[in-house]
């Protein structure tokens, strides 16, 4: 157990590190600001969507054709149920009282009634979800996301939603389960659920005319700073400069 957080905790200072260069690194004068290691970037693309391609993507459409689409509910339901507690935290640390009690009976609810999450009950009697993650809640209290950066294996971030890696690592309940074999099919089964859940959407991207990795970029970088300004941010375009400082958006 000691021996396995020790790699978790070196592959988060991997990418931790990876991060720290593309915001101290530009790749000539026409380097896009929000992008300055677009060429590196691109690479760890090629290499993701090969793996993604060879391996999660046959596997998820496999999983989506040929399992009950209630069993597939119930697992989706069960991985977003553990999701709440992080948020619960989170929507706490960002000073949303609501949103934190909404989160929290959210999770008490599906985890009772609801058996440990794979029914959720909590959305049928009107408490809705509030995802929040360390990333956000960084971005909340007003630290820049910096520039994009592409992981292996992980896929689109940015400097700062890198740096909380070893954070979200450490708390992930899957993780702490102590049962070797069931925490690692957990985790796969998750990862499995997730890439299901985005195959008509990355199938419409693939048939798209359109440079896959600009937009992917850039939507969600977009996607990223309307979720740290829950839905709302301002004017000011911060991804013109990815060293500019948000502006804590108003705790609900």
């Amino acid at each position: 157990m000691i021996v396995l957080q020790h790699k978790r905790w070196v592959l988060s200072a991997v990418l931790v590190a990876m991060a720290a260069l593309s915001a101290g690194c530009a790749t000539g004068p026409n380097a896009n600001p929000k992008d300055p290691l677009e060429p590196m970037n691109r690479s760890v693309t090629k290499f993701n969507d090969v793996l993604d391609d060879n391996v999660l993507k046959p596997v998820a459409t496999g999983y989506r054709d040929y399992t009950p689409q209630p069993v597939q509910t119930g697992v989706s339901n069960f991985f977003r149920n553990l999701s709440d507690v992080w948020s619960t935290a989170n929507n706490g640390l960002q000073l949303k009282g609501r949103d934190t009690a909404e989160s929290l009976m959210r999770v008490v609810v599906n985890t009772t009634l609801g058996i440990y999450g794979l029914f959720d009950v909590a959305t049928q009697i009107g408490l809705e979800r509030h995802p929040e993650d360390f990333g956000q809640t960084l971005g909340y209290w007003g630290v820049p996301s910096g520039p994009y950066v592409v992981l292996p294996l992980l896929g689109p971030s940015t400097v700062r939603d890198t740096s909380v890696v070893p954070v979200e690592t450490s708390v992930d309940l899957v993780r702490q389960y102590d049962d070797v074999p069931v925490r690692n099919a957990a985790m796969a089964t998750r990862i499995v659920d997730k890439r299901a859940s985005l195959l008509k959407t990355t199938d419409l991207l693939t048939g798209a005319a359109i440079d896959k990795y600009s937009f992917t970029r850039d939507s969600y970088l977009q996607f990223r700073r309307n979720q740290v300004y829950d839905g709302n941010p301002p004017d000011e375009d911060e991804l013109v400069d990815p060293s500019a400082e948000p502006v804590a958006p108003s705790a609900k």
